[in-house]
């Protein structure tokens, strides 16, 4: 008799920010996670909803010094600290699935680190599973609502976290 192990399904996390400090505070959050140093999360939501500004506090939160840039026009921008690679893409302009090879995003992928990437949809056809997908949607006061959504054991994981630490705060 074969047994397999049950399928855990984790709901989504619903979130509201009122304002930046909100963006910074869950930031600082996921920072903290164990499982966000081999991660990849994709980050949805029209322009302007925040998607660089949950990046640019996440990266400070994470140790990153300096100018934070969004890699719209470069596709992607890679960080390093001494024991984190991380890699912030932008798929916006991202147009041709050769150009997923051309610029070496397999191996960027299959390689250990952080990837965030805005704009996934864009670039559906070549990416990875994403481990956990958080969508942003402004509302008409300016309050983002967020939900997170883990497609992997390791977005489960952040995801649990992330609900832990939400109860003791």
């Amino acid at each position: 008799m074969d047994i397999h192990p049950a399928i855990v399904k984790t709901p989504p996390l619903a979130l509201s920010w009122p304002d930046e400090a909100a963006t910074e505070e869950f930031a600082q959050t996921l920072a903290r996670q164990s499982g966000l140093a081999h991660a990849f999360i994709a980050l949805h939501g029209d322009l302007g909803a925040g998607k660089t500004t949950l990046v640019r506090h996440l990266l400070r939160a994470l140790g990153i010094q300096g100018r934070v840039k969004s890699p719209t026009y470069a596709v992607v921008e890679p960080y390093e600290l001494p024991d984190l690679n991380i890699w912030h893409f932008d798929f916006y302009r991202f147009g041709d699935a050769r150009e997923w090879e051309d610029a070496g995003f397999r191996d960027i992928f299959a390689s250990p680190g952080l990837k965030l990437a805005e704009w996934p949809e864009k670039a559906a056809q070549v990416l990875p599973t994403i481990d956990l997908d958080i969508t942003l949607s402004t509302l008409p006061d300016g309050t983002r609502q967020v939900t997170l959504v883990a497609h992997t054991p390791t977005g489960t994981g952040l995801l649990r976290g992330l609900e832990l630490e939400g109860e003791t705060q």
